[in-house]
């Protein structure tokens, strides 16, 4: 998986440029997951992978199915792709987009994972404080886990905060045990 963030980069960083300076972040984000998703698709994989079609014919068939979704340079940028052998990249490049718009933003997704569902004001606490705390706009979303047994686990790109007795007990757990 490593490989293809590596060479997904590249492309997630020009067209991210290239959306920044046009104002057209949202635009864009929004193709990208179009055309992401299209080519995440079984059949459109086979397609992809299939070496006896041309890398022009790729390309028209994707145009092709994404027409409207695309502007000029979204389809500029799916020619240059199928062109490159990279097609394959999109998903990548989608999520490597969204997470330079978000930073762009100062935004972040949170994933709260709770035993029992959260009430709207306990919502807009919890949001407020990760707020404070993170200095970015907090996309909230929720999730119930009855597996948690109480507390709540929070996930932040790549911080993770675990107050959930399954939480509090693995690690009592591995401390009786050490």
């Amino acid at each position: 998986m490593a490989e293809l963030s590596t060479l997904a980069r590249p492309y997630a960083k020009a067209v991210f440029s290239t959306a920044l300076a046009s104002k057209q972040l949202v635009e864009w984000s929004a193709m990208l997951a179009f055309s992401s998703t299209v080519v995440a698709d079984k059949g459109m994989r086979a397609l992809i992978d299939n070496p006896s079609v041309t890398q022009e014919q790729k390309a028209k068939l994707l145009l092709e199915v994404c027409e409207g979704k695309l502007s000029e340079q979204g389809q500029n940028l799916l020619s240059i792709l199928a062109e490159n052998k990279r097609l394959a990249l999109l998903p990548q490049i989608a999520i490597q987009f969204d997470q330079l718009k978000a930073e762009q933003e100062k935004a972040v997704d949170v994933e709260i994972k709770t035993a029992f569902e959260l009430k709207g004001e306990q919502e807009e606490k919890l949001a407020k404080a990760l707020a404070a705390k993170l200095d970015r706009k907090i996309n909230l979303s929720s999730k119930v886990d009855r597996s948690i047994i109480g507390g709540a686990v929070i996930r932040a790109g790549d911080l993770v905060i675990d107050a959930s007795v399954r939480g509090k007990l693995a690690k009592l757990a591995e401390a009786i045990g050490s």
